[in-house]
């Protein structure tokens, strides 16, 4: 092995020994991963954890959704455990800091990885949901945990599917001082539980109603989702926190949901009828007024893919 051979081994171990000390230190720099959760009160003994307006990355761990609690004088209720193991055991942990009473039960709205892979770090607690969402994560579950580790990567390390332990139906249950109706719906998925807390008003609209966020569609029937709007329309309420974007004193996300969702749906059908095929659809235009929604162009052509099979198939005429 010539001397030129060898200085240049050396100086390859020196650089990848530099590059990994490099790295580890940036490691240990950067510290552990944490969501840093901090509630936010948003009306009398109601907190919420505010989510990012993006999609699931691994610099955000999952963290896109509004999870809740309501603190009761018999104790916490907790709505949604959040995407992964580590985000429900930081929820626990912020909710002790507000208060020391017990948490009573959970609520989870629907089977989106992000409403329920935190549940871990609740199960010693009754964990409530529709039937309808407890069949989709017993089915579902497992490949929803493995699209997740690859998506953000080392906040999922633990997580395990929970699957829900008690189903709840359309009802007004008594939790200390609060009432709250639980609400059944279908439509953003198959089963949709919202909750509104009748003594304050709150509506905690699950995954219903999207604010300034783009919706997203891959267990949706639009016609259905119409619907749930409409029960949202006709209840009195004084906030509306949607699963996904801004929380809102007023009505305005459901009239901005309703009219994304009729206009992805008509398009969508005037593509099909008009003889595009979906790779055409995917680049159609997306009027102004739909520019205050985040994630844009990436929820369009994910609900593109979702939603062109069917309607094609209901779409075209049938030849025999």
């Amino acid at each position: 092995m010539t001397t030129k051979l060898l200085r240049r081994l050396a100086l390859a171990a020196a650089l990848a020994a530099g590059l990994t000390t490099a790295l580890t230190a940036a490691a240990q720099a950067a510290g552990p991963l944490t969501y840093d959760l901090k509630p936010t009160r948003i009306a009398p003994d109601t907190y919420v954890f505010e989510g990012s307006t993006k999609h699931f990355t691994r610099a955000n761990g999952g963290n896109i959704l509004n999870s809740g609690f309501i603190v009761t004088v018999d104790g916490v209720i907790v709505i949604q455990t959040g995407p992964s193991r580590r985000y429900g055991e930081e929820m626990r942990a912020a909710i002790r800091k507000v208060t020391d009473k017990p948490i009573r039960k959970v609520f989870i709205s629907n089977l989106h990885p992000d409403y329920w892979l935190g549940s871990q770090a609740f199960a010693d607690v009754p964990l409530a949901a529709l039937p309808g969402t407890i069949a989709g994560i017993q089915e579902e579950g497992s490949g929803i945990a493995d699209n997740m580790y690859r998506l953000v990567g080392d906040w999922m390390r633990g997580t395990e599917v929970t699957v829900p332990t008690e189903p709840v139906y359309g009802s007004t249950v008594r939790f200390g001082d609060h009432r709250l109706r639980l609400i059944p719906l279908a439509g953003h998925t198959a089963a949709d539980l919202m909750i509104l807390d009748e003594t304050t008003g709150v509506l905690f609209a699950g995954g219903v109603v999207f604010c300034n966020r783009t919706p997203t569609t891959p267990h949706a029937s639009i016609a259905d989702w119409l619907k749930e709007l409409d029960a949202v329309d006709a209840l009195d309420i004084r906030l509306l926190v949607p699963n996904h974007g801004h929380i809102r004193p007023d009505k305005t996300c459901v009239a901005q949901t309703r009219d994304w969702l009729t206009w992805l749906d008509g398009t969508l059908r005037h593509a099909i009828e008009s003889g595009m095929d979906m790779a055409e659809a995917l680049e159609l235009p997306i009027p102004e007024r739909f520019a205050v929604l985040d994630v844009l162009r990436e929820e369009y052509r994910r609900s593109v893919a979702h939603l062109w099979p069917k309607i094609e198939q209901e779409s075209l005429p049938r030849v025999n």
